[in-house]
């Protein structure tokens, strides 16, 4: 172990903090921790990439969300089981979300994720309102895609319901974490690949797209494409103030739910 370890942390409106920690953890390895209006992150290894991604999201939304940033350089402590400490499990839905650390839960359908290793350990607004909506309206033996994929989280739990199961990214590091929470789960996936929707051909039952408002409302034809009718689309990662724009992309469909969790909106359409 090193002698000095970086410590980054990042101060926002606490509105924010779930949703920003989802995304650090999909390109930090290490400890990502939730406090009140901050998160720190924490690492062996510099972490000035991960400010600056930071940064550039900023600008990607609009600097509709304002972050500041404090990094420095401590001396080594056993934080990663403080971080570990700070995780808690959750149920959403029929699912009951935990870390390794933690023992499963009888009564649930279980899904193992380390929080650390990519977008989307259920603790989001978004991510539990979409395992809400997976509960209902997923069923054995449809198929389904996970768009812009994340941990897997969301694509997992329509396997375990017995789902035929697709996932994008197009990240590559949430395509390795992918693969490697379904293996930590001994589920397999059937397709996987690095990009959109919009390289398959393929028809689904249901499409479950947990991303911004802005990029379903740029990607709302393929979605739309990729859905059989009378099939459901999951849509998720919208802010309030954001959902008109987005329903305005899917008025040709029919609203089946909305569902408002923490200034997120998660909308099922039929097509």
């Amino acid at each position: 172990m090193k002698n000095n370890y970086y410590e980054l942390t990042i101060t926002l409106n606490d509105d924010f903090v779930d949703f920003i920690a989802d995304f650090v953890a999909n390109i930090a390895v290490d400890g990502v921790e939730i406090g009140y209006e901050k998160i720190i992150v924490r690492s062996e290894s510099d972490l000035t990439y991960v400010k600056d991604a930071l940064v550039s999201l900023e600008g990607a939304l609009g600097n509709s969300i304002d972050m500041h940033y404090t990094l420095e350089e401590k001396e080594n402590q056993d934080w990663i089981q403080k971080y570990k400490d700070s995780i808690e499990p959750i149920e959403a839905g029929k699912f009951y979300i935990f870390p390794s650390w933690y023992a499963p839960k009888e009564d649930f359908i279980n899904i193992k994720i380390d929080p650390a290793l990519a977008f989307g350990s259920g603790h989001h607004a978004t991510t539990f309102s979409c395992l809400q909506a997976i509960s209902e309206y997923v069923n054995a033996g449809e198929s389904v895609i996970d768009v812009g994929c994340g941990s897997g989280i969301l694509g997992l739990a329509a396997k375990k319901l017995g789902a035929k199961v697709a996932l994008c990214d197009t990240d590559p590091l949430s395509v390795e974490s992918c693969k490697e929470n379904f293996s930590l789960n001994n589920e397999q996936y059937d397709t996987l690949w690095e990009g959109s929707i919009d390289k398959t051909d393929e028809i689904y039952d249901v499409v479950i797209a947990n991303i911004i408002a802005d990029v379903l409302r740029f990607i709302a034809k393929d979605l739309k494409s990729a859905t059989r009718e009378d099939g459901y689309l999951i849509l998720s990662g919208i802010l309030d103030k954001k959902e008109a724009l987005v329903k305005e992309s899917f008025k040709d469909l029919t609203l089946e739910q909305r569902t408002l969790k923490d200034e997120w909106v998660t909308l099922v359409y039929k097509k």
